[in-house]
């Protein structure tokens, strides 16, 4: 039997369980209460509440502007909804890089505020002094390389990462640093699939992917962008598994024309 089925929550062990094991992880983005009680119910194993909300949520052009206290916000709402899956909230742009101390006290206050699973936050060596002092205070935290949204602004494009030999030494030098410092598991963004593949198989703890190749522990997808809720956005690792952009467009139309056309409310939807 597996991993997945057989168990109530799904807790750091239960990832590291079900890499042992040879199980994939099925990761989604979620940010309110709605969706992530019905991405729940369906059988996801950990939902990020992702600093991606500053851009299908607030509609900012970049991660960047989000705040902790908006963090805290989807957070709390995502963790009231969900009865199994882990749920891990991102650690926003400038509420932990260069600052340790700055660092420990924005993951207690996810922590406390939103009763998240964990924590996640992007870089390695740069930002490994933060990990570690939020690792010691009893905080789990999944790192995250390859390209790092946070750091768009330096890259000055959303280009693949680690192409290059030295990148590529620095990216799995990075991962296993994490997994030394004590991070239960890593999400690689953008990167080739042969290197992700390495470092899956160079590290013990969990490796998930997002345009990462299949050779990982598991893959995770913006929720609005495989539900064809937001439409702007297509690379090449997107799968669209349904278009509901589309299907909300219709139905709000009808009801502007049922509204119209005085067809709504009937008379069975009056009192």
């Amino acid at each position: 039997m597996s991993v997945h089925k057989e168990i109530k929550k799904v807790t750091t062990h239960v990832l590291s369980e079900m890499k042992l094991k040879g199980e994939k992880i099925a990761m989604l983005t979620a940010y309110d209460y709605s969706i992530a009680k019905l991405v729940d119910q369906a059988g996801i194993d950990v939902i990020l509440v992702g600093d991606s909300a500053s851009n299908v949520m607030a509609g900012n052009e970049t991660t960047l502007p989000i705040t902790l206290n908006q963090m805290i916000y989807h957070g709390s709402s995502v963790v009231k909804a969900v009865n199994r899956a882990h749920v891990v909230v991102d650690l926003p742009f400038g509420s932990y890089q260069g600052n340790s101390k700055e660092a420990l006290s924005s993951a207690i206050r996810i922590m406390k505020e939103t009763h998240a699973d964990s924590v996640k936050m992007e870089g390695g060596e740069e930002v490994i002094e933060s990990v570690k002092r939020i690792l010691c205070a009893g905080i789990p935290v999944m790192g995250h390389l390859g390209l790092m949204p946070q750091s768009i602004h330096k890259y000055g494009t959303y280009t693949v990462r680690a192409k290059q030999d030295e990148e590529a030494s620095k990216l799995l030098a990075d991962a296993k640093l994490l997994e030394e410092a004590g991070c239960y598991a890593i999400v690689l963004e953008k990167i080739p699939a042969s290197l992700a593949a390495k470092v899956a198989a160079e590290v013990k703890i969990p490796v998930i992917g997002i345009g990462a190749g299949s050779d990982v522990d598991g893959q995770v997808l913006v929720v609005h962008d495989m539900l064809g809720i937001t439409q702007e956005f297509s690379p090449r690792f997107l799968r669209r598994y349904h278009n509901l952009g589309a299907e909300i467009i219709g139905a709000v139309g009808n009801y502007v024309n049922d509204v119209k056309a005085v067809d709504f409310p009937n008379e069975r939807e009056q009192y």
